[in-house]
């Protein structure tokens, strides 16, 4: 299809006005000419969903998210390990899975509120 001057004119407006794409990865109209053909920019027509999901595609940010978990679940265990310290169980050392931590202290809690009461 053949497009008249005043028409191409119109789409190249149109064109500029967007990024244009190339496979996966978006390319700006003009882009050098050393410059690989598909170099990757932000497209503002990608919505927040879309966005947020190629920020943690990246390998820094999956490492950094790795690292945030990794301490999260270290002062998880801290905690357990205090509140597994109070409570009260014959061995003092039985090992007790974190469901059977909180079920003791839940029954601690209860034993005690009931001390009060008396």
């Amino acid at each position: 299809m053949m497009l008249s001057p005043d028409r191409l004119d119109q789409s190249w407006t149109q064109a500029d006005t967007m990024n244009l794409q190339c496979g996966s990865t978006s390319v700006k109209r003009g882009a050098r000419e050393d410059e690989a053909p598909c170099s990757l920019v932000h497209a503002p027509s990608l919505n927040k969903e879309e966005r947020r999901r190629r920020r943690r595609a990246t390998t820094k940010y999956r490492s950094a998210h790795a690292t945030r978990e990794r301490v999260r679940v270290v002062a998880f265990n801290v905690a357990f390990t205090e509140l597994r310290r109070l409570l009260p169980t014959l061995p003092p050392d039985k090992k007790l899975s974190k469901i059977e931590i909180l079920r003791l202290a839940i029954c601690y809690i209860s034993y005690l509120k009931h001390v009060l009461d008396v």
